[in-house]
């Protein structure tokens, strides 16, 4: 006879219980991802000089971040994991049909993907693409959002059932990183040699970066051990890796042949006139929704060449640029969330700055808004419940309907579902507040560190300005200037006057705030040491605070008895990324081609694959993947596209994809030496015992 074994606890020591676990947890957290957001504060506003242009937001961010993180991995361990697990186990056990599984394995695959918080962070990239120089590239990420989050998640789902295969064979993960790698190299030099898909091969590699993460690795493992277990074979460490580079290589594949689906439907690239003129107007409105999509966009990213050609005739550029200067209701039809003021800074040319002065209805002053943290918190809310709700779903309907079974500990799944989608929608919300904001202005500011020339950084209206305030001095070599003393709140500022930007018949000065070189002309090379150096840091770091990473070091060191040591393994790793971000960002500033980045370290792998140990070589190709998640994507991203918005990179992707593939070079080495040195010990043993 069963006895109830629960034990009544009062309910002041259960909240003292629970208070001190999840304190415990809220420190992990803060541990993990202080260094990096220690690092990049330090690096902006002590090195670069950069004041925060929104603290308070970002700090909230951060903060929201934080709780995110220790949400959202203890909901997945409470709720999603479990239940991962229980299918996973039982569904081979009852259906031997190994079709069935795979069908199966693909769903969970897929939509675990979805799932994935760093699959957001693809999401607000595309306003930022230049359309006329990659069409292609902006059409899948405007106006095919989501059909590229299904193709990733169709990779991931593909890859699943080739893991899953092996997980039920128990065959070696080295034929197929000789088969599938060099399909995914072919592919992607294909790709470069074609003016269309070229432009999405940095997408296409940093999709499969992004794929592997909190929710479908566990949720991957889970099912390949139940697969193992089904089989009859006994759980090896061999058969415990590999699925996640599989996890990570075929979303490439899925994107890139997502893009030669939808090539057809784009023109090619061409210089901005061309693409917006009224000739190639229909081709043109094949990117956009329609006229009016067209007609804002050309407003919000065109320069002066671009309207001009957008409109019939010069009167009618005239009269357009008169009524978008005087009424703010038609600016805000095309300017959208963009401010007037930055407007006026990043787009106007200075004839279009001259003329709006005349016919404007509103200061120009007032940079843009922040992001409205009620409308941040819906929107996460809503991609959280899409994201976690399916998956739960799929794993429950499999467990009542086909396996006849209730979920083990239904209080702890409900609650551990609950705290997946807070932590979700928090750590969402704090990566568009916090983490993207900080990544992009750190990006924005390196530039200024290797660059020679002065940033402009806005455009402020002086009204009512009498020239008699002019005063003239003469410098040494008796050159004259001529300045004027400019009050800002406390402060008194000389500005050097410049008779272009006076007008006399409005009575107005337009005053150029600018920003000096870092270093000043002659020390663009220091600069650009600064910018690797920072690039570096930024990958090292931020792979610390990578819950998936630490799991793997966990992982390895308890399979290996201790021989190969977590934080060993973790720092080996990280060590890696920091050197793929590093020559990421080389990639951008000297605009090199993602392929002639990517081809030189994965050619070296096969053949450092091949001589490694096959547990090593399972290991060395899940780091890879585990490195790039809900810390390391939005940062990284977010840099990336601020240092391409400041040197016109119109590509900026690609930066995760060369952060993933040199960890698995530096754990192979690692591996490698660690061989090297274990023959060394033996051989030195075995004359010893000949001596003797």
């Amino acid at each position: 006879m069963r006895r109830n074994s629960q034990v009544s606890i009062p309910a002041k020591a259960a909240l003292s219980l629970v208070f001190g676990y999840a304190k415990t947890r809220l420190v992990e957290q803060i541990q993990s991802v202080s260094f990096i957001l220690i690092y990049l504060v330090i690096f902006q506003r002590f090195i670069l000089n950069i004041p925060f242009s929104q603290s308070l937001a970002i700090a909230l961010g951060i903060v929201m971040v934080i709780f995110g993180l220790t949400f959202f991995l203890e909901g997945v361990k409470l709720g999603l994991m479990p239940l991962g697990e229980q299918v996973g186990v039982r569904l081979p056990e009852k259906y031997k049909n190994l079709l069935v599984i795979m069908v199966f394995g693909f769903l969970v695959g897929f939509g675990s993907t979805i799932a994935e918080p760093s699959i957001a962070a693809l999401r607000e990239l595309g306003s930022t693409v230049p359309v006329w120089k990659s069409p292609l590239l902006y059409y899948v990420l405007e106006r095919h959002t989501e059909e590229l989050i299904y193709a990733i998640g169709i990779g991931v789902g593909a890859a699943v059932i080739i893991g899953l295969t092996r997980f039920y064979y128990d065959f070696s993960i080295k034929p197929l990183i000789f088969i599938i790698i060099p399909i995914v190299l072919g592919f992607t030099l294909w790709a470069h040699y074609d003016e269309k898909l070229n432009s999405l091969i940095g997408l296409a590699w940093d999709s499969g970066a992004v794929t592997t993460g909190a929710v479908s690795v566990p949720m991957i493992l889970a099912i390949g051990i139940g697969v193992s277990r089904a089989s009859g074979k006994k759980e090896s460490l061999r058969g415990g890796f590999g699925v996640i580079m599989l996890a990570s290589a075929l979303p490439i594949i899925a994107v890139l042949s997502l893009g030669l689906l939808l090539s057809p439907s784009v023109p090619a690239p061409s210089s901005e006139e061309d693409f917006f003129s009224q000739e190639n107007r229909d081709e043109s409105l094949r990117v956009f929704k329609d006229e009016a999509g067209l007609r804002s966009y050309v407003f919000r990213m065109g320069s002066e060449k671009g309207r001009r050609a957008y409109f019939e005739s010069n009167a009618e550029y005239l009269s357009a640029l008169r009524y978008f200067a005087s009424s703010p209701t038609y600016r805000h039809s095309l300017l959208a969330s963009m401010s007037f003021a930055d407007w006026i800074t990043a787009r106007a040319s200075d004839y279009e700055r001259s003329l709006i002065s005349r016919y404007r209805g509103e200061e120009t002053g007032g940079r843009e808004k922040p992001q409205v943290i009620g409308e941040v918190m819906e929107k996460s809310t809503g991609n959280a419940v899409q994201a976690i709700v399916p998956l739960t779903g799929l794993l429950l309907l499999v467990l009542l309907l086909f396996l006849r079974e209730r979920p083990q500990y239904s209080d702890e799944l409900v609650l551990g579902i609950f705290l997946a989608i807070i932590g979700m929608t928090l750590l969402t919300a704090g990566i568009s507040l916090g983490l993207s904001p900080l990544g992009r202005e750190v990006g924005q500011g390196l530039p200024r560190s290797f660059q020679n020339e002065e940033k402009e950084l806005d455009r402020v209206i002086i009204r009512n300005f009498d020239p008699d305030l002019v005063v003239e001095t003469i410098h040494l070599d008796g050159s004259k200037s001529r300045y004027f003393l400019l009050e800002e709140g406390d402060e008194i500022r000389r500005i050097r006057f410049d008779p272009k930007l006076y007008d006399a018949e409005e009575g107005t000065y337009e005053h150029i705030i600018t920003r000096d070189p870092m270093f000043g002309p002659g020390l663009s090379l220091l600069g650009l040491i600064l910018v690797f150096v920072f690039a570096f840091g930024l990958g090292y770091g931020s792979s610390l605070a990578e819950p998936a990473l630490h799991a793997l070091g966990q992982t390895v060191e308890s399979l290996t008895i201790g021989t190969v040591r977590e934080h060993h393994l973790v720092r080996i790793v990280a060590i890696g990324v920091g050197l793929g971000i590093m020559i990421g960002v080389v990639r951008i500033v000297f605009s090199i081609p993602t392929v002639w980045l990517l081809l030189p370290p994965y050619l070296l792998l096969l053949p450092m694959s091949l001589l490694g140990e096959e547990n090593f070589v399972g290991i060395a190709w899940d780091s890879g993947g585990v490195t790039t998640g809900s810390v390391t994507v939005p940062l990284v991203l977010a840099m990336g596209l601020g240092i391409g918005e400041q040197l016109s990179v119109h590509d900026s992707f690609g930066i995760l994809a060369l952060g993933s593939v040199y960890p698995i070079f530096t754990v192979l080495a690692y591996s490698l030496f660690l061989r090297v040195k274990h023959e060394k010990h033996i051989t030195a043993n075995n004359e010893g015992e000949t001596h003797d």
